[in-house]
């Protein structure tokens, strides 16, 4: 049996909740897809009346909101009431892991009205927005004056708040980091309802380096200040086909986008956009973008592809066609390429509705899809969503680049699942050590991608039923995870927290560093006020006792020595 060879597992007996999953598909059809498309319409209508508005008159609404959260804030009486988390519904989170933390005793703040794009600077090149705007939004007010954030996360749900306050990535992010990385300043109400702005060099630097990943649990996220880039109209995408081993797979995904010559930095050798799909344990498909200008696209003999379209095949498998047909080149209008993946949920879509894909219903019942992931959540019970967690798997596996050869040939050994979603990322070297942080020491090795300001990091994005339980094998979901987390602390990597974790409280604080965190938790009031990162990421539902306990925790943590950050 060679090493990339799955071992045989006993076959698992069928059980009501398989037959309910197998035909879910009728909820989907009849409940969920109407119901998301309603939502979807009504969002939409709300979003324009927001833009007809004047940035003055937005500002103004603004100043009173966040009025209503300070005051909010100081009627908590923190001896009597619970820890504070926002009014939003367990269920509306895209991400996978369940807010259990909401079914315990809270004290709730209404942060719903905070979803405004309050300016567009093209001076300074900022967008400042509040943090329920989605990506679908921003893209919409911004691609038609040739404007884009930095990083624009592909699915048009995904909001700035949890973007940054967890985790976000693009086919840009090679070039410019994860979304954290982009924004420029960020809003936020502290414990005491005081409100600051936080930059990299104002007296709250510390708090702006340690919001990313933190999750909320410092303050309130009230707007940010992101980065802007021009762009131009299409962008102009190759699809190279690769075959050979996974290590070979791996090799070719970095070439697509790394210099093997190190001049990462070079606008002439490095693409706007990278990704890579990985579809088979010896095929995958790498696609390059650069921006290109309406009359490129125009030109005779040039092929446009409006992805966009309701009826157009899914992405992912128009992709794949070039295992068959060879590389081949294509233009896409920009904002329909940013939202690719949207349409079908990246793949997910063919295990929710098996036949969504097919050329009759893209027809007749694409302009539906996709179907809202939050509802997804609301109509499945315990039961339901217990079997998704041992039976399905949606995590991102964040390895630094020379070793997603390693992390494929992983998931194929102990999770078997395809495709597999590549999308690199810099991890810079900040002036403090954050949450998550590059290798020590890694510009002095010169790898492949790397530069002196940054390591260069790779999504590895599962997302699907694992192969032994399409084949009705026994699967252990829980203990598949444990062991990928345990290979990403072995092997310096991380895993986003929009996903279920099996982490201990001292593996979380081994995966992630706690001095810069902790330092402005209690500098900052969060202690006592906003329960800890590892607390909200955690497993299982929550009791009144284990809020309580939070509350009164000791402010150092047990299991990892704080570093004291640097000023």
């Amino acid at each position: 049996m060679s090493d990339l060879e799955a071992p045989l597992r006993p076959k698992r007996k069928k059980v009501w909740v398989d037959y309910f999953v197998q035909f879910r598909w009728i909820l989907v059809i009849f409940v969920v897809l109407p119901i998301s498309f309603t939502i979807y319409f009504l969002t939409y209508l709300g979003d324009v009346r927001s833009e007809w508005k004047s940035y003055k008159t937005r500002q103004k609404e603004h100043d009173e909101n966040v009025k209503k959260v300070i005051k909010r804030l100081k009627q908590r009486n923190p001896s009597k009431d619970g820890l504070v988390c926002t009014a939003r519904k367990p269920w509306i989170a895209v991400g996978m892991r369940n807010v259990d933390y909401k079914r315990a005793r809270h004290f709730e703040v209404d942060l719903s009205a905070f979803r405004n794009v309050l300016e567009i600077d093209k001076e300074r090149m900022i967008a400042r927005v509040e943090p329920l705007v989605n990506m679908g939004k921003i893209s919409r007010v911004t691609v038609p004056m040739n404007l884009s954030l930095a990083v624009v996360a592909e699915l048009d749900d995904l909001t700035v708040g949890g973007l940054i306050n967890g985790y976000g990535i693009e086919g840009s992010s090679h070039k410019y980091g994860l979304f954290a990385d982009t924004v420029v300043a960020y809003e936020i109400i502290l414990a005491d309802g005081t409100l600051v702005r936080a930059t990299k060099d104002n007296e709250y630097s510390d708090l702006y380096y340690a919001i990313p990943w933190s999750q909320g649990t410092l303050g309130l996220l009230v707007a940010a200040e992101i980065r802007l880039i021009p762009v131009k109209e299409y962008m102009k995408l190759t699809y190279k086909p690769v075959v050979g081993t996974l290590q070979d797979l791996a090799q070719a995904y970095c070439d697509s986008f790394a210099p093997r010559d190190g001049d990462q930095d070079n606008e002439e050798k490095v693409p706007d956009f990278v990704e890579g799909m990985i579809y088979t344990p010896t095929e995958g498909v790498m696609m390059t973008g650069r921006y290109a200008s309406k009359e490129e696209a125009k030109k005779k003999g040039n092929k446009i592809n409006s992805v966009g379209w309701w009826f157009k095949p899914w992405f992912y498998q128009h992709a794949q066609t070039a295992l068959k047909k060879g590389e081949f080149v294509e233009y896409i209008p920009t904002r329909e390429y940013y939202h690719r993946h949207t349409r079908c949920l990246y793949w997910e879509g063919k295990l929710i509705l098996p036949f969504a894909d097919q050329f009759w219903f893209r027809y007749l019942f694409g302009w539906l899809m996709p179907p809202k992931v939050s509802l997804l959540k609301a109509t499945q019970g315990d039961a339901i969503r217990n079997y998704y967690h041992e039976m399905h798997v949606i995590q991102d596996m964040l390895v630094p680049l020379y070793k997603v050869g390693d992390a494929l040939e992983w998931v194929h050994r102990e999770m078997e699942v395809y495709p597999i979603w590549l999308c690199p990322h810099k991890l810079f070297k900040l002036p403090v050590k954050t949450m998550i942080y590059p290798e020590p020491g890694f510009e002095l090795h010169r790898r492949q991608g790397d530069t002196q300001t940054a390591q260069m990091y790779t999504d590895v994005g599962v997302y699907y039923a694992p192969g032994p339980v399409l084949r009705g094998e026994v699967f252990d979901g829980a203990e598949a995870v444990r062991k990928m987390e345990n290979w990403l602390i072995e092997n310096h990597g991380f895993q986003p927290q929009y996903a279920v974790s099996e982490l201990s409280e001292k593996n979380f604080w081994r995966m992630f560093d706690a001095g810069l965190y902790e330092h402005t938790r209690r500098k900052y009031g969060a202690v006592g006020t906003f329960m800890s990162v590892y607390y909200k990421s955690k497993k299982g539902r929550k009791t009144e006792k284990e809020v309580q306990e939070a509350e009164q925790a000791h402010l150092e943590t047990a299991y990892a020595e704080v570093d004291q950050p640097v000023d």
